[in-house]
């Protein structure tokens, strides 16, 4: 990415990531972390329904289709959606490190307008990862996955404690978080969220 800022470097000391034993299989779908999220959650009408599924080594890919409700000017996707669609992809990779992750930086670059209708494919991988921090970078393609580039970005997702989500989150919906009888579920939804 041009002109990534020196807080996305990596330190000289980083290591490279490791895939976490448990991780999801190499193709399998990660599904949505959270039902109300609005990047993944198939609970939010008007959502991105972004579906990521897990790659080789710490890598996953992603697609969402643009809708008329992620317009921002006239039958184009809004630089908001598509930096919401970019961080929703690099946040579920902490999933194949098997850490609570928020997201502390993310640096977008816009290079082509993505139009309505529009499948967006993403690409994105953990780069290296120095203590608490986690270096990413992801690419959105137009028309499939060897498309042309239309956005890109590059992040620092700050490994948390799930009380992050418990402290500052609505009282109501961690209560009916932690309450779900899927244990699964329940652990996913505290893994991304900012």
């Amino acid at each position: 990415m041009s002109g990534t800022s020196a807080a996305l470097k990596p330190p000289a000391d980083a290591v490279n990531p490791v895939r976490h034993p448990d991780a999801p299989a190499p193709g399998e779908l990660l599904g949505a972390h959270y039902g109300q999220c609005f990047g993944c959650g198939g609970e939010q009408p008007h959502g991105l329904h972004l579906e990521a599924r897990a790659g080789e080594g710490v890598t996953i890919t992603a697609e969402f289709t643009v809708q008329a409700a992620h317009q921002g000017a006239p039958g184009l996707a809004h630089g908001g959606v598509l930096a919401t669609a970019l961080d929703e992809t690099l946040g579920s990779l902490n999933w194949l490190l098997r850490t609570i992750a928020v997201t502390g930086r993310l640096e977008t670059d816009f290079v082509r307008p993505v139009p309505v209708g529009t499948t967006l494919h993403l690409t994105a991988e953990v780069t290296a990862v120095a203590g608490r921090k986690i270096y990413s970078t992801a690419v959105g393609r137009l028309d499939g996955p060897d498309g042309p580039v239309a956005v890109r970005a590059d992040a620092l997702f700050i490994e948390v404690k799930v009380d992050h989500f418990i402290d500052n989150g609505r009282p109501e919906e961690i209560r009916a978080a932690m309450s779900d009888p899927d244990q699964q579920r329940r652990a996913r939804a505290f893994e991304v969220n900012p």
